[in-house]
C-alpha cells in the first residue's frame, strides 16, 4: 500500500508533516539544501531577535549623531523609517534560501514587545519568506503584571505583526498560560493562523567554578514531547488553528504520537542538531512503514484521530489520567 504524506498547514500543502525549525543549521543555504534532499517539507530559518534589532538600530543612530555638523557624512544617513538599518543579513539569507530551495521557507521573529521593530514582519514577508514563526518568549518578571496584562500585551503583539503582513503567521507560545485553550482562541481572532506548541525555555545556570549565571542550552529529549501531545490534543478541534508540535520530536514513534494527537506539522530541532541534517529521511522512510504496516492510507487520516474529542477515553487528557499513573507505578515498583 502507497501512503499519502502530504498534509495542510497554515493553509499551504506540504509534502509531508516534517518541517526542519529553526536552529543555528537553518541559518546556512548550504545546509538548507541538505535538509531538502532529506525530504523535509518546509524549513525555517533561525530567530531574528527584537533585542537584536534595536541594538542595530541604536548603533545606527549613534552614528547618525556623530554625523551631526557636517552636512555631506549626515546625508548618508536616510531617515530611519524606510533605511533597513537591521540585520541585513538575515533579510539576505531569506531571499538567498527561496532562490535555492523549492520547499517553502518559513522566517521567524523573536519578541515580546509590540514596537516599531515588528515592520521586519513585513520585510521577511518582502524577502520572500512564505509564512512567518512569531516566537514569543517572555519571561516576565514585573510584581504589578497580572497574568491579564501578560495575555494583552501577547495578543497586542500578535495583532500588530499580522497587521504588516498578508502570508500565514505561526505563533509559537508557552504553556504557561492560566487558560491555555482560550488564550489559543484569542490568539486566533488576534490573527494568528497557526499555533506552535510549545516554546521551549534556554533555563539559566549556576557556574559554581566562578560564581556567576550563565546560559545553559541543552538538547530536548522524547521525555519533553508529552506536554505538546497533551495540548496539541486537547486543542485540536476546539480552535480553527494549523497546530504544530515541538520539543520532544526525535523518533518516528514521536512523530506518529504528535499526528496521531492533532498535529498538522511536525518541527524538528534538537534530533537534527544530534543527528545530523540527512535524519528526516529516515523518520520519512519509518513514517511510512509505520502507516502501511497500521492500515492507515494518508496523514489526514492519522492527524487527530487519537485527539482528545476523538478519544474513547478523553478524561485521560485531563486529570484522571493523574491518577491512574500514580497508581499504575505504585503497582508496578513494589
Amino acid at each position: 500500500m502507497s501512503v499519502d504524506l502530504k498534509t495542510r498547514y497554515l493553509g499551504m500543502e506540504l509534502k509531508n508533516p516534517l518541517i526542519a525549525g529553526p536552529t543555528p543549521l537553518t541559518g546556512h543555504v548550504d545546509k538548507l539544501k541538505e535538509l531538502e534532499e532529506a525530504g523535509v517539507a518546509a524549513v525555517c530559518l533561525p530567530s531574528l531577535f527584537e533585542e537584536q534589532i534595536h541594538h542595530d538600530e541604536a548603533e545606527a543612530a549613534k552614528l547618525a549623531e556623530q554625523a551631526e555638523g557636517f552636512a555631506e557624512a549626515a546625508s548618508f544617513f536616510p531617515e530611519m523609517q524606510i533605511y533597513n538599518t537591521g540585520p541585513d543579513k538575515y533579510l539576505e539569507t531569506v531571499k538567498e534560501a527561496k532562490a535555492a530551495l523549492k520547499i517553502p521557507v518559513f522566517a521567524s521573529l523573536n519578541g515580546y514587545t509590540a514596537g516599531g521593530w515588528v515592520r521586519y514582519a513585513k520585510m521577511m514577508q518582502d524577502a520572500g519568506a512564505d509564512a512567518l514563526e512569531l516566537n514569543v518568549y517572555d519571561v516576565p518578571t514585573q510584581v504589578d503584571a497580572s497574568a491579564a496584562d501578560i495575555e494583552s500585551r501577547c495578543l497586542k503583539l500578535v495583532s500588530n505583526v499580522k497587521e504588516a503582513i498578508s502570508i500565514p503567521l505561526a505563533v509559537k507560545i508557552s504553556p504557561f498560560f492560566s487558560s491555555l485553550v482560550n488564550m489559543s482562541k484569542s490568539l486566533k481572532e488576534a490573527g494568528a493562523d497557526g499555533l506552535i506548541c510549545f516554546n521551549r525555555f534556554m533555563q539559566p545556570d549556576i557556574n559554581l567554578d566562578e560564581m556567576k549565571i550563565e546560559p545553559s542550552i541543552e538538547l530536548s529529549q522524547s521525555a519533553e514531547l508529552r506536554l505538546p501531545l497533551r495540548w496539541i490534543g486537547i486543542l485540536k478541534g476546539r480552535v480553527e488553528l494549523s497546530l504544530g508540535g515541538t520539543c520532544g520530536v526525535h523518533t518516528n514513534n514521536d512523530v506518529v504520537k504528535l499526528l496521531l494527537a492533532g498535529s498538522d506539522a511536525v518541527m524538528l530541532a534538537s534530533s537534527i542538531l544530534r543527528h545530523g541534517t540527512g535524519y528526516p529521511s529516515m523518520l520519512l522512510a519509518s513514517l511510512s512503514d509505520w502507516m502501511e504496516k497500521n492500515d492507515y492510507a494518508s496523514i489526514e487520516q492519522l492527524k487527530g484521530s487519537m485527539s482528545q474529542l476523538n478519544s474513547a477515553e478523553p478524561e485521560k487528557y485531563e486529570r484522571a489520567n493523574y491518577m491512574k499513573a500514580l497508581v499504575n507505578y505504585t503497582t508496578t515498583n513494589k
